[in-house]
């Protein structure tokens, strides 16, 4: 009894071992790929359940499509609408390891093939490098995975005279309710809904449970997995919280219906295939599970921008809006939390260059407050990015962390610039000083609409051609103030100070010049 209970158990420890090897593997070979087309082809809730369930199938792991998601509306590439289309279909994607459970694992049943795939990967890994090394572990999970759920079936081989329909809950609405209760406390306990699945098919298919009794536990799994969510989301951005939060609602709404669902379904079954049912229960079940998430994404998908509206109203954003996207569970996929930083770098970019344009002489204030504020965005930008961690054969992301690590150190010196002037000099009295401040006000009024519409090759280039023209006409300005001071027209102690600020001018050009330059190597625009 011990050894079988221990065998069953360690098959579900290979299986979710498998889970996470396979889900590693895809990661590295696909993941920079399934994010980009994320962005690429998401442009409505309805496109995002398509690329959310493409994804999810692909990667194997609707967190990693999750996080995705939340990364690209903090950055500003997806509203908020368009992500929850995104997580809607992820939940039809993680239907897809119980069809290939069901039909490889118990139908066509890989036996000692499941072994050599673990052998094959295993090797590609240890002796094969870059693309070659994650296939070898995609295969050697895919293989684990097909070990763990025999040692299951044969451990529960064991039990099924032990453990019969009998011993649980009657199918009435209190004993579904009870087993839905369980698939919730089994997916907590696991962290695995997939777990759960597979675990209700083994035990479908050595008769330990009937048809009725697995379906309610898959709808409890299918819940449970909102909890692993929500309990992630506490404490995080508003972007994590808020899609938390969808997803318990979605899925709770999703598995009410699933329980008024399962009689007509079982009915279906007898009366288009008579006796098949429990011929088939295995593909019954999958079926049952895919069904349910299909049927509850197309009732929702109409009505996605008012439950999106509901959402952000329970869930207020009260951050400012140059943090809002630093997301700590974004650090897992670099690609997204680096795209986290670059739109909080351009949200801090524009506040700077507002108040920039209030030294130069614009007609409005900005309070003291607010530029603390930036600072300590800026600092908590500069921590996060320290964050990221990657090697240099990491390709873009290693290019673009590079350019973010030089953007943000010019971002933190550009402050330093504003600290020296609050307010405008005397000395742009200055006729010829006055006239190149206000060329860069003019400049920056420009600068700061071409970045709002994230035209940065745009940005870059008039941000050098006016960096350039400064440049160019800081040697002339100097001998312009020199021969003043020489013929009289100008003491020594306004020429200093009017020296200071050609070099504060000719400073904060440069600066604006190299963070606009930095930050276009970075930017990553949604194309479709």
């Amino acid at each position: 009894m011990t050894g079988t209970v221990l065998q069953t158990l360690g098959g579900l420890g290979l299986f979710l071992l498998g889970m996470v090897v396979l889900t590693d593997g895809l990661k590295a070979l696909a993941g920079g790929a399934i994010r980009t087309a994320l962005k690429r082809f998401t442009h409505s809730p309805y496109s995002g359940a398509v690329t959310g369930m493409a994804a999810t199938t692909v990667l194997q792991s609707s967190s990693a499509t999750t996080v995705a998601a939340v990364g690209f509306v903090g950055a500003g590439l997806l509203t908020f609408p368009e992500a929850l289309g995104i997580v809607f279909g992820a939940n039809i994607g993680t239907t897809v390891k119980g069809w290939l459970v069901a039909i490889i694992g118990f139908k066509l049943k890989l036996g000692q093939l499941s072994l050599f795939l673990v052998l094959t990967g295993v090797a590609l890994r240890l002796f094969a490098g870059g693309r070659l090394a994650s296939v070898g572990m995609a295969i050697a999970g895919f293989g684990l995975i097909f070990v763990g759920i025999g040692s299951m079936q044969e451990g529960m081989l064991g039990l099924q005279h032990i453990i019969t329909p009998a011993h649980l809950p009657a199918d009435t609405l209190a004993g579904r309710l009870m087993l839905v209760g369980f698939g919730i406390l089994f997916t907590v306990i696991t962290q695995s809904s997939s777990a759960g699945v597979v675990t209700s098919l083994t035990a479908l298919s050595v008769g330990s449970i009937s048809f009725h009794q697995a379906a309610a536990m898959v709808i409890g799994m299918d819940i449970g997995t909102t909890v692993t969510a929500a309990m992630a989301a506490i404490g995080g951005s508003v972007g994590s919280r808020r899609t938390g939060l969808s997803h318990v609602i979605y899925n709770l709404m999703t598995g009410i219906g699933a329980l008024f669902l399962l009689t007509p379904y079982v009915l279906l079954w007898q009366w288009l295939a008579p006796g098949q049912l429990s011929q088939n229960a295995e593909i019954a079940l999958v079926g049952f599970h895919s069904s349910f998430n299909i049927i509850g994404v197309l009732v929702v998908l109409p009505f996605t921008h008012q439950f999106a509206r509901f959402v952000e109203r329970l869930i207020p954003d009260h951050l400012p809006a140059y943090t809002a996207s630093l997301n700590p569970a974004l650090l897992k996929e670099p690609e997204v939390a680096l795209t986290a930083v670059v739109a909080s770098t351009r949200a801090e970019l524009l506040v700077m260059l507002s108040y920039i344009k209030v030294i130069l002489g614009e007609q409005r204030v900005i309070e003291k407050g607010k530029l603390i504020e930036l600072q300590n965005a800026l600092d908590e930008t500069h921590h996060y990015l320290d964050r990221i961690h990657l090697s240099a054969d990491s390709g873009k992301d290693w290019s673009r962390l590079v350019a973010l690590i030089h953007a943000l150190d010019h971002m933190q010196r550009l402050e330093d610039r504003c600290e020296e002037k609050r307010t405008l000099p005397e000395e742009y009295t200055f006729a010829d000083l006055a006239t190149y401040h206000v060329i860069l006000l003019s400049a920056l009024t420009e600068l700061i609409v071409t970045i709002e519409e994230d035209d940065w090759n745009k940005a870059a280039g008039d941000a050098t051609r006016v960096n350039y023209m400064i440049y160019e006409w800081v040697e002339s300005l100097r001998d312009h103030v020199m021969c003043d001071v020489a013929a009289g027209k100008l003491d020594v102690t306004l020429a200093t100070r009017t020296l200071e600020s050609i070099r504060w001018i000719q400073r904060v050009s440069s600066h604006i010049n190299k963070i606009t330059n930095y930050l276009n190597e970075t930017w990553q625009p949604r194309t479709g």
